[in-house]
């Protein structure tokens, strides 16, 4: 059995399929473009670590302009906080007081080195129960976002009164520091033309005035309003309201993103992540690639094929299906773009980043998916 590490400046021809592969350069100029657009419109960014899962990455986006990164999970922030990842936002809702008790451990391992950790609450039993789990920790230790429902319908607050409820408790709690926030609309990330997303955005920017101008009437000044995603960011941008940007497929560019309309106000970025698969049987009708659901996520749909003609169908766990006028010869090689990022990932150990283009580039960069299985 070959060591991973032997294929480090090999052609990524030899790289073994399946695998998940990043295309280093077009990866690079994702994370310059959204780099360039936060800086130029003076907003924050605070990429959605939870897309890749990796402090090598997360690390890197930071190096490049992000304040930080968020997550979704107590244990995605545990391991990005052991690796070096020193300013993370879980822009989620931690209940269980086993985990608000990891949360505080994380918070204070933070601090001390400098960093911060930010938490969402969507509840006063919520909002109660992280103040417990702080009691008798240093002023400030935790930033606390108030999460408002702004029309996703998942988490999160009605907009306006129950909000200046929840930062009137927060006050009273020295170990908490009213954060402002969190106003994120996931579903309007995947409506596919630009003007439904306006649409969209613009009940969120309403739901977002009424909260801080009711906020501010009762005494609690709004730092910051955080939100948006690779979906609608330009939009929020432009909104003027909000003051951080939590995109994060940007950095990769799934298949489901990719089927969007572009908005001209958004950067273009380009497909960077992909599952390398070989052709493992072919018939008059169709080929079959050694990559099945085991290898890519399907919740947003089945994978694209990357450069050729062909569509890919359900063939299974271990198997893809090719179909097209053109069928590839057994052995090929063909690259997929799968639906939907973040699951992928999830599904990998490893990323292999690849320089030099996919077809003739070389291995240059061994990831590791850090926070891999990370769901508590």
């Amino acid at each position: 059995m070959h060591l991973l590490s032997d294929i480090l400046g090999r052609p990524a021809a030899a790289i073994d399929t399946p695998a998940l592969v990043i295309d280093l350069d077009a990866m690079e100029r994702n994370l310059e473009r959204m780099a360039a657009f936060a800086a130029q419109h003076d907003v924050m960014l605070r990429p959605h670590a939870k897309m890749h899962k990796s402090a090598t990455l997360a690390r890197l986006q930071m190096a490049r302009g992000a304040v930080g990164v968020c997550v979704q999970k107590t244990s995605e922030a545990e391991a990005l906080a052991a690796l070096g990842v020193n300013n993370i936002y879980i822009s989620n809702e931690v209940v269980s007081p086993f985990k608000l008790k990891r949360v505080v451990t994380v918070a204070r391992e933070l601090q001390a080195l400098g960093g911060q950790l930010a938490i969402a609450v969507d509840s006063a039993e919520g909002l109660r129960r992280l103040a417990q789990a702080a009691h008798g920790q240093p002023a400030a230790l935790l930033r606390v976002f108030i999460e408002i429902d702004v029309g996703h319908g998942r988490c999160g607050v009605a907009p306006g009164p129950a909000a200046v409820a929840l930062a009137d408790e927060l006050a009273v709690h020295p170990a908490l520091q009213f954060g402002g926030l969190q106003a994120y609309h996931g579903r309007a990330q995947h409506l596919r033309t630009v003007a439904e997303r306006q649409a969209a955005i613009a009940q969120v920017i309403t739901h977002v005035q009424t909260t801080r101008a009711a906020l501010q009437a009762a005494g609690h000044a709004v730092p910051l309003v955080t939100g948006a995603g690779t979906g609608t960011f330009a939009l929020e941008t432009a909104s003027g309201v909000y003051g951080e940007l939590q995109a994060g497929s940007y950095l990769f560019m799934d298949r489901d993103y990719a089927d969007n309309e572009r908005d001209p106000a958004q950067p273009q970025f380009e497909h960077a992540l992909f599952v390398k698969s070989q052709v493992m049987s072919v018939c008059a009708s169709h080929a079959v690639v050694d990559a099945g659901h085991k290898s890519h996520a399907i919740d947003s749909g089945l994978p694209a094929v990357h450069g050729l003609a062909l569509d890919y169908a359900n063939g299974g766990d271990e198997h893809g299906i090719l179909r097209g006028a053109q069928l590839p010869a057994l052995g090929d090689t063909v690259w997929l773009i799968p639906g939907h990022c973040d699951p992928t990932i999830n599904l990998h150990e490893h990323l292999l980043g690849v320089r030099g283009g996919l077809e003739h580039g070389t291995v240059e960069q061994i990831i590791r998916v850090d926070a891999r299985g990370a769901l508590t």
